[in-house]
C-alpha cells in the first residue's frame, strides 16, 4: 500500500544522475542561448514582422516545455524529500535558468511594443492561436523595465525571496510537535501530522494537538518572520519599480481580472458572513461550546458516523462519483491513481498540505497530499484531481496558452469537489448525509470566512511592510484582529490561531501575492457552473470542458461571458452564495 501511495517520477526522468537528464540539461543551455542570441538581432531584423512573431513562438514554447520539465522534476523530488540536497542544487540552478528566459522576454515585449498592430495579431494560424498570449505580453509591457534592470531584479530573485521560500519548506517540514506528559517529551510527530489531527473524532486529542502545534511555532517563529518580511519586502520594491500601484493592482493585471470583479464579490461576500456565522455557532453548540466555536474545532467531525477511509476506498469513491459527471472525468481519475501520479504517504521531510503540479512537458499531472484517512483527505484528493483535469484539457494548447490565472485555478478543482459531495449526498444513510453537509459547510467556510481573514491579513501586512519589518508579534496581532473581523461571533476569541500566517505556504511565494480571493472566486464560480451542469445535464460537459481550456487564453471575465455569465453584477455571486445558504439551513435544522 505504501508503494502505491507514493508517485512515480521516472516519466519525467529516471534521476539526476541519469544521462538523460545530463542531456536536458545541456539542450536548454543551447536553446536559452540560442533564444538570447535571436532576440539581441531583433533589432536589425528586415523580416515581416508576423514572420518574427511566429519565431518567438516557437522558440519560447520549445524552451518554456524543455526547462518546466527539468523544473518540475526537481521540484517534485524536493518536495517529498526537503534533505535531497541534489534537488536544491538543481532547483536553485533552474531558477536561475528561467530568470534567463525572463530577461530575454523583455527584449521581445520591448520590440513587440514598437511594432503591434492590431491586424497583426489575426494573420496566421499560429498568429491566431496566440493573439490573447501576444496582447498581454504588450498590455504588460508598460509595467517592464530595461533588460539590464529586469536581469539585476531575476538575478536576486534566487538569492532572495526565492531564498526565503525554500528556507520556508525546509523549517515548515521539518518541525518536530513535542507531545509532553509530565512535564516530558512523551513523543514527537511532524507538523502535517498534527494538523491533521484537527479532524480527529476525539475532542481532547484535536484540543491537544491544537496546543502542542501552538507551543512548537516559537522554535521558528522569527525565522519565518524574516521570511515573509523578505519576501513582501521584495515584493513592494518591484511593484513600484515597475509602475504598479500596489502589490494588489500587480496581482489583478497579472490575474486577468477586473478590479470591478473582485469588488461585486467582495460585497456579496460581506453580506452573506452571517449566515456563515450562524454555523460556526451552532455547530458550536453541537460541540457542548457556548462561546463560539474554538479554533481546536474548526474541523472536529459533529456525527457519529466513522467516515474515516482506506486510501483504497477513497479511490473507490472518487473515481465513481467523478463518473456520475462524466465517464472521461472518472477515468482520468482512476488513470492517475494507478500510474503513480499521486504521493499521499504522510512522512518526515515531505512538506505538508496538497498540491498539483501539472506537468505540461509530458501531459501528465503529479499529485501531492498527506493522506491520514479522514473525509477532508478524500475531498482534498478531489480537489487536486480537479487540478489535474484542469491541466488534462489543456493538453492539446501549445505551452503558451496553458497558463491560466490564479482566480481561475480554483474552478475546476472545487467544482470536482461539488460533484463528491451532491453524487454521495444522495446515497447516505442521514447520519453520513450530516456529515457530508457539514464538511461540504466547513469547506465553504475556509474559501469564504477564512479566505477572507487572509485577505484582510495580508492587505495589512503590505501597508505596514511598505515602511518597515513587522515583528512576530505584529504578525500575530494582525493574524487575530483579521480572524475577529472575518468569523466575529462564530469563534469563540480565547480560542483563535495567532500563527495561521506562518503556515499558510500562499504567503511565501513572491511571484503568488493575494494568493487568497481566487479560491474564494473559484468556489462561487464553480458552484455558478455546477447550477447550470444541474439544469442542463450531461450536455453542459462540453461545455465546462471547452471552458477548462480556453482558460489560458481568455480575460476572466471573458471566461464568464462563455457560459453566459456577467463576472461584475452583483447578483451573479449573491445567486453563487444562495446555494451555499440553502446548505446552511439545512444543517441548522439538525
Amino acid at each position: 500500500m505504501q508503494h502505491e501511495m507514493r508517485w512515480r517520477l521516472d516519466d519525467l526522468f529516471p534521476g539526476f544522475d541519469s544521462k538523460m537528464f545530463s542531456a536536458s540539461c545541456s539542450d536548454i543551455d543551447k536553446a536559452i542561448e540560442d533564444y538570447d542570441n535571436w532576440a539581441d538581432g531583433l533589432k536589425k531584423r528586415k523580416d515581416p514582422v508576423e514572420k518574427i512573431i511566429e519565431e518567438y513562438i516557437a522558440k519560447r514554447n520549445s524552451a518554456g516545455l524543455a526547462l518546466s520539465r527539468l523544473s518540475d522534476f526537481a521540484e517534485l523530488s524536493f518536495s517529498v524529500n526537503t534533505a535531497d540536497q541534489e534537488a536544491v542544487k538543481f532547483m536553485e540552478l533552474f531558477e536561475k535558468k528561467l530568470s534567463q528566459i525572463e530577461v530575454i522576454d523583455v527584449k521581445f515585449v520591448k520590440w513587440i511594443v514598437k511594432h503591434k498592430h492590431a491586424d497583426l495579431l489575426n494573420g496566421s494560424e499560429s498568429l491566431k492561436n496566440h493573439s490573447f498570449h501576444l496582447s498581454e505580453m504588450i498590455r504588460k509591457g508598460k509595467y517592464m523595465l530595461d533588460s539590464s534592470k529586469e536581469k539585476i531584479i531575476s538575478d536576486m530573485k534566487a538569492t532572495g525571496s526565492s531564498a526565503w521560500t525554500n528556507l520556508h519548506n525546509v523549517l515548515t517540514s521539518s518541525l518536530l510537535v513535542d507531545f509532553t506528559e509530565n512535564g516530558k517529551i512523551a513523543e514527537q510527530k511532524t507538523l502535517p501530522q498534527v494538523r491533521s489531527m484537527a479532524y480527529s473524532p476525539d475532542p481532547l486529542t484535536r484540543k491537544k494537538a491544537y496546543e502542542a502545534e501552538l507551543a512548537s511555532y516559537p522554535k521558528i517563529e522569527k525565522s519565518i518572520c524574516a521570511c515573509i518580511n523578505g519576501i513582501k519586502g521584495e515584493v513592494i520594491t518591484t511593484s513600484r519599480l515597475r509602475g504598479y500601484k500596489s502589490p494588489l493592482e500587480m496581482t489583478l493585471l497579472r490575474s486577468r481580472m477586473d478590479k470591478r470583479t473582485l469588488d461585486a464579490m467582495m460585497r456579496s461576500l460581506k453580506k452573506y458572513l452571517p449566515v456563515f456565522r450562524k454555523y460556526f455557532r451552532k455547530k458550536a453548540l453541537m460541540l457542548r461550546h457556548r462561546n463560539g466555536l474554538p479554533f481546536f474545532d474548526i474541523f472536529a467531525p459533529i456525527s457519529n458516523t466513522d467516515m474515516q477511509f482506506s486510501y483504497s476506498q477513497a479511490k473507490d469513491f472518487i473515481v465513481e462519483k467523478f463518473s456520475s459527471f462524466s465517464a472521461d472525468l472518472g477515468l482520468f481519475a482512476k488513470n492517475a491513481f494507478e500510474n503513480g501520479w499521486i504521493d499521499a504517504q504522510p512522512r518526515e521531510g515531505k512538506v505538508g498540505g496538497a498540491f498539483c503540479a501539472n506537468l505540461r512537458s509530458i501531459n501528465q499531472s503529479r499529485i501531492l497530499s498527506n493522506f491520514s484517512g479522514s473525509y477532508n483527505d478524500v475531498r482534498t484528493l478531489a480537489h487536486e484531481l480537479g487540478h489535474a483535469f484542469h491541466g488534462h484539457c489543456l493538453n492539446n494548447e501549445s505551452f503558451l496558452n496553458s497558463n491560466y490565472p490564479m482566480p481561475l485555478a480554483e474552478t475546476a478543482s472545487i467544482f470536482c469537489e461539488t460533484i463528491v459531495n451532491h453524487a454521495a449526498l444522495k446515497e447516505s444513510t442521514p447520519d453520513q448525509q450530516l456529515s457530508i453537509l457539514e464538511a461540504e459547510i466547513s469547506s465553504a467556510g475556509q474559501v469564504i470566512v477564512d479566505i477572507y481573514s487572509r485577505y484582510l491579513f495580508e492587505t495589512e501586512v503590505f501597508e505596514n511592510r511598505a515602511s518597515s519589518s513587522l515583528s512576530v508579534d505584529q504578525l500575530k496581532e494582525i493574524m487575530l484582529s483579521a480572524q475577529k473581523e472575518a468569523y466575529a461571533e462564530g469563534l469563540d476569541p480565547e480560542y483563535l490561531h495567532p500563527y495561521m500566517w506562518l503556515v499558510k505556504p500562499h504567503y511565501y511565494v513572491a511571484d503568488y501575492n493575494f494568493y487568497n480571493f481566487p479560491y474564494a472566486f473559484g468556489l462561487l464560480f464553480a458552484k455558478g457552473l455546477y447550477a447550470i451542469y444541474l439544469e442542463r445535464g450531461s450536455s453542459f460537459v462540453e461545455d465546462y470542458k471547452r471552458l477548462l481550456s480556453e482558460t489560458g487564453r481568455k480575460s476572466i471575465l471573458d471566461v464568464g461571458k462563455s457560459v453566459g455569465i456577467d463576472l461584475n453584477n452583483t447578483s451573479f455571486w449573491n445567486g453563487s452564495f444562495k446555494v451555499i445558504k440553502e446548505d446552511i439551513g439545512r444543517f441548522l435544522k439538525y
